[in-house]
């Protein structure tokens, strides 16, 4: 998975929590919590939308906040839970 305009990590992550807003900050290092894009509920619907859309039963979706940190975090843990066929 790469990090271009097509990635639908990054796609989500700004029709969502940064809709209307400049997303040219948005880069893979960029820290989605500590930046408050993403908070509570947001990380909520963001698991949801992981476990959705990559067939990853949410039991196997850590909860805590730090695998969600940056886009690059949430990639590399999509890479690895997600079935081969994603």
């Amino acid at each position: 998975m790469t990090a271009t305009a097509s990635d639908p990590i990054r796609a989500y992550i700004v029709s969502e929590f940064l809709a209307g807003e400049d997303a040219e900050d948005l880069t893979d290092d960029f820290d989605l919590i500590e930046s408050t894009v993403v908070n509570s509920l947001g990380l909520v619907r963001l698991i949801s939308w992981i476990s959705e859309t990559y067939r990853i039963p949410v039991d196997d979706i850590p909860l805590e906040p730090a695998a969600y940190r940056t886009l690059a975090d949430i990639r590399r843990f999509v890479e690895q839970a997600a079935p081969a066929s994603v």
